[in-house]
């Protein structure tokens, strides 16, 4: 049986709407899963919000704050963080460099993400 690999690049996906007003393009979007690609330019942040999934955020570049619950700490490039679902996170570039990050929502959620 042939398979047919697919891939994927960031630079060529479109931006994908979102409330916080930054660059998030999809990647992968499937029952099991979605994937985000974020891009933050120096100052910018997500909202702080709630899914209904659990998030792990892997940090491609730069050095972003990530806010989970009560915590929020500054990460490096390698660094993989998870957000249990229904716990209000955020991610932050307080930086003056590029940050950019993949979000995975295990599994895709069925229902919207609450603005905090």
């Amino acid at each position: 049986m042939w398979i047919t690999v697919k891939i994927s690049n960031y630079k060529e996906q479109n931006i994908a709407q979102n409330p916080h007003g930054i660059e998030a393009k999809k990647l992968y979007d499937y029952p099991q899963a979605q994937i985000m690609h974020l891009h933050l330019q120096a100052g910018e942040a997500l909202k702080k919000h709630i899914t209904p999934v659990d998030v792990a955020f892997y940090v491609l570049e730069g050095s972003p704050t990530i806010e989970v619950g009560k915590e929020k700490i500054i990460v490096k490039k390698d660094d993989l963080v998870e957000s249990p679902k229904d716990i209000p996170h955020c991610i932050y570039n307080e930086t003056d460099e590029i940050v950019r990050v993949l979000v995975m929502k295990l599994p895709r959620p069925s229902s919207k993400t609450v603005l905090v």
